[in-house]
């Protein structure tokens, strides 16, 4: 079997997984419209200005809190694999530990991309101002939010030996990066130190972009896009190098 048509295969797993659980698609749709028009409505008049409502300015934030649950909700699946002893199996297989993580990355990338994509017909209900050209805009950067938050998520799932243990450090994970994101409310209007404290989390550049890509001339950025892109980039390349070390060493 060629590396290449193995990270296929491996990928192709892990996407036919994600489709067959209609729980999981199910809860894909409907947690948003709960953010969406419980919790947005609620916080609407109490947040929104001018030029946009709150429940278009939290939509950006929401399909980042989709994608980061995802991703660090996939990375059980190492687990998984190692309790079913799948994952035994492809280790002494031919591939390169290397490939295995590529198709798993790959793979578990498509799963929350889907997660994500699912979300954008409610931007209608809403009345969200963007159309097509945004919305591919949207995509790239979609895809640099994955990539380093599932690379994130497999890698801390490669030292975990149990599921209990790794929910514990996927809440620990999750919760800060959500919160402090700026995916609920605007960073301006926080203290200093909290924003500061924002400024280390890759999550509050992918808001950021994504916010500026969408809403457009409602929006005004935390940063220039470029920072935002560039920083989602530099955690993409710390993410792969830490989750591919973190499958290196797996048993």
């Amino acid at each position: 079997m060629s590396e290449v048509r193995g990270i296929y295969t491996i990928w192709l797993r892990e996407v036919k997984r994600f489709l067959r659980e209609k729980t999981r698609l199910a809860n894909a749709f409907f947690q948003p419209l709960l953010w969406l028009f419980i919790f947005g409505t609620g916080m609407r008049f109490s947040a929104g200005s001018n030029s946009f409502n709150y429940q278009e300015f939290i939509f950006p934030g929401l399909i980042c809190q989709a994608m980061l649950f995802t991703a660090m909700f996939m990375g059980v699946s190492i687990i998984w694999d190692r309790e079913f002893g799948f994952l035994k199996e492809i280790l002494v297989s031919p591939l390169s530990r290397l490939s295995i993580f590529l198709g798993k990355m790959l793979g578990v990338s498509t799963d929350v991309m889907l997660q994500g994509l699912i979300i954008f017909p409610f931007a209608f209900l809403i009345g969200a101002g963007f159309g097509p050209i945004e919305f591919f805009k949207a995509i790239p950067i979609m895809i640099l939010i994955a990539f380093g938050l599932v690379c994130l998520g497999l890698g801390f799932a490669s030292f975990m030996k149990s599921l209990e243990g790794f929910g514990l450090v996927q809440t620990f994970i999750n919760m800060p990066m959500f919160f402090l994101s700026g995916a609920l409310f605007p960073l301006t209007n926080v203290p200093t130190w909290l924003q500061w404290v924002s400024y280390f989390n890759p999550l509050t550049y992918g808001v950021d972009a994504l916010r500026t890509v969408m809403m457009g001339s409602s929006w005004t950025p935390l940063f220039p896009i470029y920072i935002d892109l560039g920083v989602l980039v530099v955690f993409d390349i710390a993410m792969i190098l830490f989750g591919t070390y973190a499958f290196s060493r797996t048993e």
